[in-house]
């Protein structure tokens, strides 16, 4: 389980698609703890399993499913990805419970600065109207954010959430442009409820 606080940033180092998976290096640059081989890490909200470590550049490997599923598939070398590593036992929840697995993706369609804030909208698939709710938490590429102005439209629902220049500069949405697709976990709280 993850949390949806961004340690920060890493780099894409290469792209390798083979039957029904694609193998990803990420270079950490050292902002993470060095993990086993094994462990789980975000990389833009998709729980992944480190399968070898060379210093700072970590490899894994997405099936079918999280391509089919997330933006991991549209990666490609020098792309940046938002970075976090698990929740440990005993550590501040500090953004909303993030499982890592990403429902769907949405699409960014409208980004403004308001000051020093910078206000990103988002349009989801029309499964995601039940889980979207005025200051609600949303995972948006693994980062833990408050909805806020939910309106469902045809074929979906669109919301906002406002970016500090923190967050700005620690995570993808700081350089993400109207028209990205970014991946989307909705509240677990919220789905568990719905059910």
């Amino acid at each position: 389980m993850f949390t949806g606080i961004v340690k920060g940033l890493g780099t894409v180092v290469s792209v390798a698609p083979r039957d029904a998976f694609l193998d990803l290096v990420v270079d950490t640059h050292g902002i993470l703890t060095t993990p086993e081989v094994g462990a789980s890490v975000a990389i833009d909200g998709v729980c992944l399993t480190v399968t070898a470590i060379d210093g700072a550049k970590w490899s894994f490997s997405a099936m079918e499913e999280t391509l089919a599923k997330t933006t991991i598939g549209d990666r490609k070398p020098g792309d940046r990805v938002c970075l976090e590593q698990p929740l440990r036992m005993g550590e501040e929840l500090g953004g909303h419970m993030v499982l890592g697995h990403v429902d769907g993706t949405g699409e960014i369609i409208g980004k403004r600065h308001d000051g020093e804030n910078c206000w990103v909208t988002v349009r989801a698939p029309e499964f995601f109207v039940k889980y979207i709710v005025q200051k609600g938490s949303i995972a948006i590429d693994g980062i833990s954010l408050t909805v806020c102005d939910p309106a469902s439209i045809e074929g979906g629902v669109e919301f906002s959430v406002s970016l500090l220049p923190l967050t700005l500069e620690r995570t993808t949405l700081g350089f993400k442009e109207v028209g990205d697709r970014v991946n989307l976990e909705a509240d677990y709280l919220i789905k568990a409820m719905m059910k």
